[in-house]
C-alpha cells in the first residue's frame, strides 16, 4: 500500500513540477509607446467628455500632476474649459496654481508663455490667473528689509 502512494505521489509531483531552466518568460513591453500628439489627443478627450463632473475634473489634474511634464497649452485650456462647464471657478484658479509652480521650477520663461498661451482662454471663459488674485504673495508677509 505505502510502495503505492509513494508511487502515485511521485508521478504527480513529476508532472506538475518543472525544472528551473523552464520557467515561463512574460515579455513585460508587449504594448505600443504613446506618442506625444496621441498623449494630447487623449487628455484633449478626457476633458472635452460633456458628461464629466467636478470629480473626473480632480481624478485628471491629480492623474497629471503626478506626470513629470507641463502639460501643452491646449490641455490646459480643456481642462479650463471643463472646470467652466461644472462651474468650479476654485478649482480652474488652484490648477493655474499649480501649472505656475511646476513651470517655474523648470525655467522662469514657461508660466509667461503659457499664459500668453491660454490668455484667449482665461478671456473667453472669464477665469482669474493666480496674480491677477493677488495669490502670488503671501497675504500676511511683512515688507522685506531690502525694500525699506
Amino acid at each position: 500500500m505505502a510502495h503505492l502512494f509513494r508511487s502515485v505521489l511521485t508521478q504527480s509531483l513529476n508532472k506538475t513540477t518543472r525544472p528551473m531552466w523552464m520557467t515561463i518568460q512574460r515579455n513585460m513591453s508587449s504594448h505600443k509607446k504613446e506618442t506625444d500628439e496621441e498623449f494630447d489627443q487623449r487628455w484633449k478627450a478626457y476633458f472635452e467628455r460633456p458628461n464629466i463632473d467636478g470629480w473626473d475634473i480632480r481624478q485628471g489634474i491629480n492623474h497629471m500632476n503626478r506626470l513629470d511634464l507641463i502639460p501643452e497649452p491646449e490641455i490646459i485650456s480643456a481642462c479650463l474649459q471643463a472646470c467652466r462647464r461644472v462651474n468650479d471657478h476654485s478649482l480652474a484658479v488652484r490648477y493655474l496654481e499649480t501649472i505656475r509652480y511646476k513651470s517655474n521650477a523648470v525655467s522662469q520663461q514657461v508660466w509667461p508663455w503659457i499664459l500668453q498661451e491660454i490668455r484667449p482662454t482665461l478671456d473667453k471663459l472669464g477665469v482669474s490667473t493666480p496674480e491677477d488674485l493677488g495669490y502670488d504673495k503671501p497675504e500676511l508677509a511683512l515688507k522685506s528689509v531690502d525694500d525699506m
